[in-house]
């Protein structure tokens, strides 16, 4: 008998089974209310409810959490340039903060270090890798070798966005970045809260182990930020990313509030659930017509 048809039996004649499929569901639907509350009660918070908010525009469409929204919502106000993005630490490239871009005509490169997630890149997005519409390039990304990617890249000197996270060196990457992105998006380290100023010690070698050292602290990337000439305009309501523009396009966008104290986030990881259909790169698998 098939795998499937004994699964298929086994549900229908264990009455168990079935009750703990329906307790898990009912638990689960349960925690995505009680999500759903609390974003609405932090929504009413002054900060997220003036007009220059970006907390109310979160949507995911193929974004970890709400960036998609966030970023859409950014470039409304600010415009774009030539719809070019890098973003490196895609994963296997189904959720990430420019899936939704490129799905909407832009172009860009990815960068990650799995050969197996590229792999999975190279066979999910056959169409825009075809067309040159997406380049990708397998690297574990340092300081000292980012500017060299990016150069074999032909990354444009000045690009619309930069998406960083890479659980490690993030703020010494940036830092050694020879081009000028409109809008820099990045994970920071929300265990460190204001005014906490820290920041990862540069290892080229370093490797994520699952816990709180990697990145750098709000107040870190805030200082670095206006030391390459960006203003934090945001984070995500979940603790995960923070928003930084282009300190001559930010002009009367996003309020005059650009604190670290005032933008801050703690983390709410739990917000980090996908409720409804799973995310898919079935658009892109298509290879351009010959």
């Amino acid at each position: 008998m098939p795998t499937e048809s004994i699964f298929r039996t086994l549900y229908r004649e264990l009455p168990w089974v079935r009750r703990s499929e329906a307790i898990w569901l009912e638990a689960r639907a349960a925690r995505l209310a009680g999500n759903a509350m609390l974003v609405q009660e932090l929504l009413r918070q002054p900060k997220h409810a003036r007009p220059e908010g970006l907390a109310r525009f979160e949507h995911q469409v193929f974004s970890q959490g709400g960036e998609d929204g966030v970023l859409q919502e950014i470039f409304r106000r600010i415009g774009t340039s030539n719809r070019h993005f890098v973003e490196f630490g895609v994963e296997d490239g189904i959720q990430n903060n420019t899936h939704f871009l490129l799905h909407q005509g832009w172009s860009g490169s990815w960068l990650e270090g799995s050969e197996e997630n590229v792999a999975k890149i190279r066979r999910n997005f056959a169409g825009p890798l075809e067309k040159g519409q997406l380049t990708v390039k397998q690297s574990f990304i340092t300081a000292e070798n980012i500017c060299d990617s990016f150069r074999e890249l032909a990354v444009p000197k000045e690009l619309d966005l930069l998406s960083i996270d890479i659980d490690g060196n993030d703020y010494w990457v940036w830092k050694s970045l020879d081009c000028r992105a409109r809008v820099v998006v990045l994970e920071y380290n929300s265990n460190f809260p204001p005014p906490c100023d820290w920041v990862m010690p540069y290892d080229a070698d370093h490797r994520y182990q699952g816990d709180l050292y990697f990145g750098a602290s709000l107040t870190a990337y805030h200082r670095l930020a206006a030391e390459l000439g960006y203003r934090l305009v945001g984070c995500s309501l979940n603790g995960v990313n923070a928003y930084f523009v282009r300190e001559d396009l930010v002009a009367n966008h996003f309020g005059a509030e650009a604190s670290a104290e005032f933008h801050y986030e703690k983390p709410r990881f739990f917000l980090i659930d996908r409720c409804g259909h799973p995310a898919s790169a079935r658009w892109a698998t298509v290879k351009a017509p010959r």
